[in-house]
């Protein structure tokens, strides 16, 4: 797992790349990435494109000087969080908790 920001020098953005290997995928056939930047709302998940080396990646633009809670959902039943997060949060909700990429 990945995650790379590229900020913009002209805007207050930063291009946010989340990816994931083949190994890191677990078979899934359907990656989606769900966090506050689309306020956990399953119908506007956003989908990773599945490259032909079993990769997937997904690049978003995200406001700077914030912070995001995201998780991954894998067919849409499992929920995986990213090591290469910059920290953790507690959800309030399950152990597992969310993972932050701070911009």
């Amino acid at each position: 797992m990945s995650i790379k920001k590229q900020f913009l020098k002209n805007k207050p953005v930063c291009k946010v790349t989340f990816s994931l290997t083949k190994d890191e995928a677990l078979s899934a056939e359907k990656i989606q990435l769900l966090g506050d930047f689309n306020s956990w709302n399953v119908e506007e998940a956003i989908e990773l494109k599945k490259f032909k080396n079993g990769t997937y990646k997904t690049t978003l633009s995200l406001e700077t000087e914030n912070e995001y809670q995201f998780k991954y959902l894998f067919d849409e039943t499992k929920w995986e969080n990213d090591i290469a997060a910059d920290s953790y949060a507690d959800n309030g909700i399950s152990a597992e908790g969310n993972f932050v990429v701070a911009i």
